[in-house]
């Protein structure tokens, strides 16, 4: 009589066994963490990081504000880390090489407003594609956005 193999059989072969898939649950490949965010948000988040190059707290407190007030802090930086505009300091040295010596702003009085339009990709339970309006008080530095359905002068 021989004794089982460490290997689990008595005839010393190891056993084959069938690998599952990766589907994000069985350990083989990382499943995506959630953001808390809604699915058109992140493509937002990311345009206002990319043009007003916001650091990770003040993009917080302007996704709450106007976004998604259930936003958390992690959520956004994983979202940020996702879309590769985690590292602010990348996008500030990627704006520098682009374009050309920059010139100061001269000094605005209150009320001064710069609006930026960036077009949002139509999602599957959408009838039509949005926009998103981005109005920055030059003195102030407020920031206030809204996603509207038409680009026409009368949403702006």
């Amino acid at each position: 009589m021989s004794l089982p193999s460490p290997k689990g059989n008595s005839q010393g072969n190891t056993t084959l066994r069938e690998r599952p898939s990766g589907n994000g649950k069985n350990g083989r490949t990382k499943p995506i963490a959630p953001t808390g965010l809604i699915r058109c948000i992140p493509h937002s988040v990311v345009e206002l990081r990319k043009t007003l190059l916001l650091p990770l707290d003040d993009l917080l407190v302007v996704t709450r504000q106007f976004i998604n007030p259930n936003a958390s802090r992690s959520g956004l930086s994983r979202c940020l880390r996702r879309h590769g505009v985690s590292n602010l300091k990348t996008l500030l040295s990627e704006e520098e090489k682009d374009s050309s010596p920059k010139k100061t702003f001269k000094d605005y009085e209150p009320g001064f407003v710069h609006v930026d339009v960036k077009y949002l990709p139509r999602m599957p339970d959408e009838e039509r594609h949005g926009y998103l309006f981005a109005a920055i008080d030059r003195a102030t530095r407020w920031v206030y956005i809204e996603i509207l359905k038409d680009k026409s002068a009368r949403s702006a």
